[in-house]
């Protein structure tokens, strides 16, 4: 669970190659473009320019690099031809990335096209979540910390936190202790130690946190058919506070880092 100084600069490493990746979708257009379009750009990407391996493909038979999940679509959502990205759409690219070892794992959701007032204030709320549940990292913080300040902020913005899905500690392996709970109590939990590496990524929905998928199959729905968003940091704990692994080149911290 504990990472030495090596182990979170290779992990630094891998966090910043895929903030890369992130910044260059940034740049993209997405009217007209198929999710398919983009998980094989992605995979280019890291593969031939990063000489980086797409670490979710093959992760639990996935066959792809990233998921991509539009509109009511929670998570897991699999990039298709088929799905070609109309104006006023909104839709989350979780990705990760292994180099020399070691993953890092992050997601955005963007804005296709003319957005509603709606949907841009979802997304644009969880992102600040995102940032809520980072601002509390730091040793002797507790996970319950984390959780309370991501649904506390959540839920002052009239939206829900899905609660079925969590961040995760990631490492060797995309999926390691401990799990990050994006709602909880103040003072609860797990008590934070330095060199703690995980993910911080807070689903908000616009209706209920009820959330509907076929037993065994992607991707997951959001109950109500309403809108769903989700944005995703690895951080790693520091003697200072947090340290964002996966922060874009342009992106301002909303808490501070050191």
């Amino acid at each position: 669970m504990i990472k030495s100084d090596a182990e979170i600069a290779l992990m630094t490493e891998s966090g910043a190659l895929l903030a890369q990746v992130f910044h260059a979708l940034g740049q993209w257009n997405f009217l007209g473009k198929s999710t398919m379009e983009v998980n094989d750009f992605v995979e280019r990407m890291i593969v031939e320019e990063l000489q980086a391996r797409p670490a979710s493909k093959g992760q639990y038979d996935f066959p792809y690099v990233l998921n991509a999940s539009i509109d009511d679509v929670v998570c897991h959502g699999m990039p298709s031809d088929n799905d070609l990205l109309r104006t006023g759409q909104i839709v989350n690219f979780d990705i990760t990335l292994e180099k020399n070892g070691y993953v890092a794992d992050s997601s955005t959701t963007y804005l296709v096209g003319e957005v509603s007032y709606a949907a841009r204030r979802l997304v644009t709320a969880t992102y600040h979540a995102m940032w809520k549940g980072i601002a509390a990292v730091r040793p002797g913080a507790r996970l319950g910390d984390i959780g309370y300040a991501i649904a506390h902020y959540a839920k002052a913005q009239g939206y829900s936190v899905v609660k079925e899905y969590c961040g995760h500690g990631i490492g060797r392996q995309m999926h390691e202790d401990p799990q990050i709970l994006h709602y909880g109590r103040p003072g609860t939990g797990l008590r934070l130690e330095e060199g703690m590496v995980f993910t911080i990524e807070p689903i908000l929905n616009q209706g209920t946190a009820a959330i509907r998928s076929q037993p065994g199959q992607w991707p997951v729905y959001t109950r109500d058919g309403k809108l769903s968003a989700q944005f995703e940091h690895t951080v790693a704990v520091t003697h200072a506070g947090v340290k964002v692994l996966t922060l874009r080149p342009g992106e301002v911290p909303r808490c501070a880092v050191g």
